[in-house]
């Protein structure tokens, strides 16, 4: 059997966001191997919890919602997108349901950011003021750096080709597409990998004196580079890794 990896619907809002941008992290979860089953955000709840115990991963996506000030004690910039309340209620039933199981987790975009706040963390509402272009879009293939921790989780799924080491961290390429990031990590969680240019968390982890959970959260969109960058391929592929280990057996 095929580890089940949970990816919610991106928006209850836009139909045609979903459309569009479902399908690639899908496509990344088949190619890795695993097989992904779309979790409807309208759902009631106690449905969303039977299906999350199907599954052995999960991979939050991006979204074109910011997530609630409000839950990490914010005041609303003017910048940030209106919140997607079945969107996080969503990503809270997963991410509970992940952490009581140890199923491993991948967050992209929207979803580093959605868990990190879950775990008690908190967002810097909006990038624009700073020189890095950090929503440059999905027709930019490679927009800046980040440089990620060579001791880290994350290190050790990159290649010397792809990103070269220097002074313990590896400096890889990327594509960027949001407005927001990681402010103060939430519990558990350590930040691994920084834009060089003006500091912006590009990823967290778990730290390991936390807990053994495979959970990795990048703040730039590996579905979309998944033809061009082993990184990429590499962070699906880890996290069906870790998924096969709670398939059940036939």
């Amino acid at each position: 059997m095929k580890p089940r990896i949970a990816i919610p619907v991106p928006t209850s809002t836009d139909i045609s966001y979903n459309q569009r941008s479902w399908p690639a992290y899908a496509d990344a979860v088949t190619r890795s191997g695993g097989e992904p089953v779309q979790i409807d955000i309208s759902l009631p709840a106690a449905q969303i919890k039977q299906l999350a115990a199907t599954c052995q991963g999960v991979v939050l996506p991006g979204s074109p919602a910011d997530v609630d000030p409000v839950r990490y004690g914010a005041e609303r910039d003017p910048a940030t997108s209106p919140a997607d309340p079945a969107r996080e209620a969503t990503d809270t039933l997963l991410l509970e349901d992940a952490a009581a199981h140890t199923k491993p987790v991948l967050g992209i975009c929207f979803g580093v950011q959605s868990l990190n706040v879950w775990r008690g963390g908190s967002l810097v509402q909006d990038l624009s003021p700073l020189p890095v272009n950090h929503s440059a879009g999905k027709n930019v293939a490679v927009a800046h750096a980040a440089l990620v921790a060579g001791n880290s989780l994350l290190g050790s799924l990159l290649e010397a080709s792809e990103a070269p080491e220097a002074e313990g961290y590896r400096r890889l390429p990327m594509n960027t597409s949001h407005h927001q990031s990681v402010s103060i990590p939430g519990e558990g969680l350590r930040v691994v990998a920084r834009c060089p240019d003006d500091g912006v968390v590009e990823a967290v982890e778990n730290d390991p004196a936390f807990s053994s959970q495979f959970l990795i959260g990048v703040q730039w969109h590996p579905e979309r580079s998944y033809d061009i960058s082993a990184a990429s391929r590499a962070l699906f592929q880890r996290l069906v890794v870790e998924a096969e280990k709670s398939v059940p057996s036939k």
